[in-house]
């Protein structure tokens, strides 16, 4: 039973992986400048991706915490380097947008994560035995 939801659960994330590129795909094409919020988040993240951090250059129009920003600079910063791509490339409004969308993977796992832990799989199984009697 645990290995077919191993199974499920691959074939789920594949399937939001795909869709999410997809959907990435199709946005990328039709809006290639920055919409709705990413007037200010852009500009900000391209600004961490140069190594700017001081409060100097924090624009004051956003008021999230700069966790996304960083996480980003993590995952960019490293692919350049590996992948020799230059930083035009690494911080442009499409990897920007790709950092979301691998993070929008790895929601999904937390998402199955927490569901396991509240719906554990051993509640499934007494309460099939109850009945059975």
């Amino acid at each position: 039973m645990a290995q077919l939801e191993g199974y499920y659960f691959s074939a789920a994330l594949s399937c939001t992986f795909l869709v999410s590129c997809l959907l990435f795909s199709a946005f990328s094409r039709a809006l290639r400048e920055p919409y709705m919020d990413e007037i200010f988040h852009l500009p900000q993240a391209q600004r961490y991706c140069e190594g700017h951090f001081s409060l100097s250059q924090w624009d004051p129009m956003i008021t999230t915490l700069p966790g996304l920003y960083l996480l980003s600079v993590g995952v960019v910063k490293p692919a350049s380097w590996i992948f020799g791509l230059s930083e035009h490339v690494v911080c442009s409004i499409g990897m920007l947008r790709f950092v979301n969308l691998l993070f929008s993977v790895g929601n999904f796992y937390l998402l199955y994560l927490l569901f396991r832990k509240v719906q554990p799989r051993h509640k499934v199984q007494v309460s099939r035995e109850s009945c059975q009697h």
